[in-house]
């Protein structure tokens, strides 16, 4: 039996299906295909699917549709790991939530509480990080006792991130008779424990890693003799990366710091995200970046936790990722949604045995050989990261693709034709085990 191919075969209505076409969104993505009905049917879900992959539309959706615009307010809690994830929910969920007249409000840490505490008040929906929503919680400013649907949103990067006991003393003040609908990008070990604990008799959803959705990512590895030479290299891929964004990752906030003062004196427009950025001025370099005035951004791990822009062709680790699972978290930025991207890594000399463990973890160990070189030369392989001649000062951005990097975008190609040396022809799934994106 086929699966349904429009919003309305899934029994989505016409007021939302004409906001979504309003906006250019009108094939569901295969999440979508498979957990709307479900939703819509009230019963709990448990739903393995990567970053990326239209989720928030999978739950949105379905749950606009379940609520009552006269009802009790809040009906529904969506409950994310970060600020950034919280907000891009809220932002994806206003246009639809509007065709349903229904409110929605974000709720997060960094910013005024009172603004918060007055748009709850009005909120059908809440989209809430948990220590915030605690916080609102512990002043009385909201009732969760009238909560008909619970979403736990990337529930394995909750956990990750240690937020388990506020969210076990959270789903301890809900009503157990409600609907639950779980989100991570595994089921497995703890992440399992939890959806069983929160869920009752649920539909079990896992979205395997088909060919057409599968991380399209290259892996190009590049020596660097030294830490001073990076930017000389880190200025030559961003002359050959027009075709999209550029997502350059950092260890240390004042790292990041000095990195986008250095890349501003030589004409490169660009911004950091770090943890000492107030959350407006997150918010405001995510924005500039996806609508395409900024072509790069320079971002440390904890920043760049929920950044979902489309059109993120490259990503460059300038400083070391610390593990495998960081250099996952960090690729996994780009080839979304069915796109391709590239992935290039700057090694010095003293990295090479720990990068080339991440590199033999994630199974892309001919990648880095083919960059850097089997011995300990520090000239071995460039990995492509020196090509062809450089017009720093005068770089202009390139035309690019406005809009945001939501359902229903066009996605450029991303540039893995581009390879220097890198030999980066090889691609992995990022939905694999532990590889999660």
């Amino acid at each position: 039996m086929s699966m349904p191919t429009s919003f309305a075969d899934l029994g989505v209505s016409t007021p939302v299906v004409d906001a979504l076409r309003s906006r250019g969104i009108t094939n569901p993505f295969p999440v979508q295909q498979m957990v709307i009905e479900d939703v819509l049917d009230g019963t709990d879900v448990l739903v393995q699917s990567p970053t990326g992959s239209g989720k928030t539309f999978a739950f949105g959706l379905p749950m606009v549709e379940r609520l009552d615009s006269n009802g009790p307010r809040p009906a529904a809690l969506v409950l994310a790991p970060t600020r950034e994830l919280a907000c891009q929910i809220v932002d994806e969920m206003e246009s639809i939530c509007r065709a349903r007249a229904l409110k929605i409000a974000a709720v997060y840490g960094g910013v005024g509480i009172n603004p918060q505490m007055k748009a709850v008040r009005k909120a059908h929906i809440v989209v809430a990080t948990p220590g915030r929503l605690e916080d609102l919680i512990q002043r009385r400013a909201i009732d969760l006792g009238r909560i008909r649907i619970l979403v736990l949103d990337e529930a394995d990067r909750m956990l990750d991130m240690g937020f388990k006991p506020p969210v076990d003393r959270i789903v301890s003040l809900l009503p157990r008779k409600r609907q639950t609908l779980f989100f991570s990008a595994t089921l497995e070990g703890a992440a399992g424990k939890l959806a069983s604990a929160y869920t009752y008799k649920p539909r079990t959803h896992t979205q395997a890693p088909e060919h057409r959705r599968k991380a399209d990512i290259s892996h190009r590895f590049a020596a660097v003799g030294s830490q001073s030479a990076k930017l000389s290299s880190l200025l030559t891929e961003l002359e050959h990366t027009d075709s999209g964004r550029t997502l350059v990752f950092v260890r240390t906030k004042r790292g990041a710091d000095r990195l986008v003062k250095k890349l501003k004196a030589e004409g490169v427009k660009t911004i950091a995200m770090h943890g000492d950025k107030t959350q407006s001025q997150r918010q405001k370099a995510l924005a500039r970046f996806e609508r395409g005035e900024l072509q790069t951004l320079v971002a440390t791990d904890v920043a760049a936790r929920g950044i979902d822009v489309a059109e993120i062709t490259h990503v460059i680790n300038f400083d070391l990722p610390e593990d495998a699972e960081t250099y996952t978290h960090r690729v996994g930025r780009t080839g979304r949604a069915g796109a391709s991207g590239e992935a290039v890594s700057f090694v010095l000399a003293d990295q090479r045995g720990e990068m080339r463990g991440i590199a033999k973890t994630l199974g892309v160990l001919d990648e880095y050989h083919a960059g850097v070189g089997h011995g300990g030369d520090q000239n071995g392989g460039g990995g492509g990261a020196h090509r062809g001649s450089s017009k720093r000062r005068g770089r202009k951005p390139q035309g690019r693709s406005n809009g945001g990097g939501h359902q229903g975008r066009k996605h450029r190609s991303g540039g893995g034709s581009r390879n220097g040396g890198g030999g980066g022809g090889r691609t992995y799934s990022a939905g694999k085990g532990r590889h999660r994106r």
